[in-house]
């Protein structure tokens, strides 16, 4: 063997156009990166992040009708790795609010790690805008059709 053979990684790889991808996809990097418990527990700890009890006082319900919401994917929820869920306050302004229930239905998921996910990734189908930017700036139309190709289901 040559020294410009050994230096050569031996592993195989496949030709242009093979059935198999080599990298993963957006969406598939964001649901590995969306697990890792340290991101979890940074983004739950975030000055954003209010408890189901707040966010009742904030919607002007209760806890009960918040948990609900959680289940139905009308609203998102985080789950901690201790106790409930915590909820990202921004989804309560308007724009947000109104375009959450379309948003779930086009994405196929109520998970709320998903929802987050999706919402907070930069996007090159909306020029490296997040989901949640393009919407508050009134893009919702635009945010909806890039979730119905990146569905999840």
């Amino acid at each position: 063997m040559t020294n410009s053979t050994k230096s050569r990684p031996r592993h195989r790889t496949k030709a242009v156009g093979a059935s198999r991808a080599t990298y993963a996809s957006p969406r598939v990097t964001r649901a590995l990166l969306a697990d890792s418990l340290p991101a979890r527990n940074e983004r739950l700890a975030s000055a954003d992040m209010i408890s189901t009890d707040e966010a009742a006082v904030l919607a002007r319900t209760t806890r009960a009708t918040i948990d609900a919401w959680i289940d139905k994917g009308r609203c998102i929820g985080l789950t901690q790795t201790v106790r409930g869920s915590l909820l990202p306050r921004w989804q309560f302004e308007t724009r947000m609010w109104d375009a959450l229930p379309k948003l779930t239905a086009a994405l196929n998921t109520r998970d709320g790690w998903a929802l987050v996910s999706f919402l907070e990734s930069p996007n090159g189908a909306l020029n490296g805008m997040t989901p949640r930017a393009a919407i508050e700036q009134g893009q919702e139309a635009r945010v909806l059709q890039v979730a119905e190709a990146e569905g999840f289901g």
